[in-house]
C-alpha cells in the first residue's frame, strides 16, 4: 500500500512539475509575442509621425475627424477593459454565468468599437481621404487598421475561450489562456489610448 501510495505521489508532483514547466513556456511566449507587436506599433507610429504632415493636397484629418464619435468609441473601449477584469474576478471567483455575462459585455463592446472604426472609414473614404490619397493617410489607416484588426482577433480568441471553458471548465490551462486574453486585451486600451493621443487630437490641432 505504502509503495502504491508513493508511486501516486510521484506520478502527482511529476505531473504538476510538467503543468508548470509548461507554463513557463507559455508565459515567456506570450510575453515574446506581446513584445513582437510593441515594435510593430512602434514601427508604425514612427511611420505616422513622419508621414504627419504629407497630404500632398488631399483632405486633412482636422476636417473629417467627428470628436463626438470618438469620444464614444474610445469609451466603448475602455469600459470593456473594465468589464473584462470584472469578467476575471468572475473567473477566480469559478462563476461561470458571471464569466461569460461579462465577457459577453465585453465582446459586445469590442464590436461597438469595431462597427464606430469601419463607418469612421467608410465616411473618410467617401469624402476621398483613402490610403492612396496621400502618405498621411496610407500611415493613417495602417496604424488604426492593425489596432482595429487586433481588437477583432480578440474577439475572435474570446470565441474559442467559450468552447475550452465549456469543455475543460475552469482547468489551469484555462485560466492561464483567460489571463493572457486579458493582458492582451489591456494591452490594446493602451494602444488605443496612444493612438487616440497621437494620431486623433494631433490631426485636431
Amino acid at each position: 500500500m505504502t509503495t502504491t501510495s508513493n508511486a501516486v505521489d510521484h506520478h502527482d508532483d511529476h505531473h504538476h512539475e510538467h503543468e508548470a514547466h509548461m507554463a513557463e513556456i507559455g508565459n515567456f511566449g506570450f510575453w515574446l509575442y506581446i513584445l513582437s507587436d510593441c515594435l510593430l506599433f512602434a514601427t508604425l507610429f514612427a511611420t505616422f509621425a513622419v508621414m504627419s504632415q504629407s497630404f500632398a493636397g488631399a483632405i486633412t484629418p482636422g476636417e473629417l475627424i467627428d470628436i463626438n464619435l470618438l469620444a464614444v468609441q474610445t469609451a466603448a473601449l475602455l469600459l470593456s477593459s473594465f468589464t473584462f477584469g470584472v469578467a476575471m474576478l468572475a473567473a477566480h471567483k469559478k462563476n461561470m454565468f458571471q464569466l461569460w455575462l461579462w465577457l459577453v459585455i465585453t465582446g459586445l463592446l469590442g464590436l461597438a468599437f469595431l462597427a464606430m472604426e469601419i463607418y469612421e472609414f467608410q465616411h473618410f473614404a467617401h469624402e476621398g481621404a483613402t490610403p492612396q490619397a496621400s502618405g498621411y493617410w496610407s500611415s493613417f489607416f495602417a496604424l488604426v487598421g492593425t489596432h482595429g484588426l487586433h481588437v477583432t482577433a480578440g474577439l475572435f480568441w474570446m470565441v474559442v475561450l467559450f468552447f475550452h471553458f465549456r469543455r475543460d471548465g475552469f482547468s489551469s490551462s484555462n485560466m492561464q489562456r483567460l489571463s493572457y486574453l486579458s493582458l492582451f486585451w489591456h494591452f490594446l486600451d493602451i494602444i488605443w489610448i496612444c493612438v487616440f493621443s497621437f494620431v486623433y487630437l494631433r490631426g485636431l490641432m
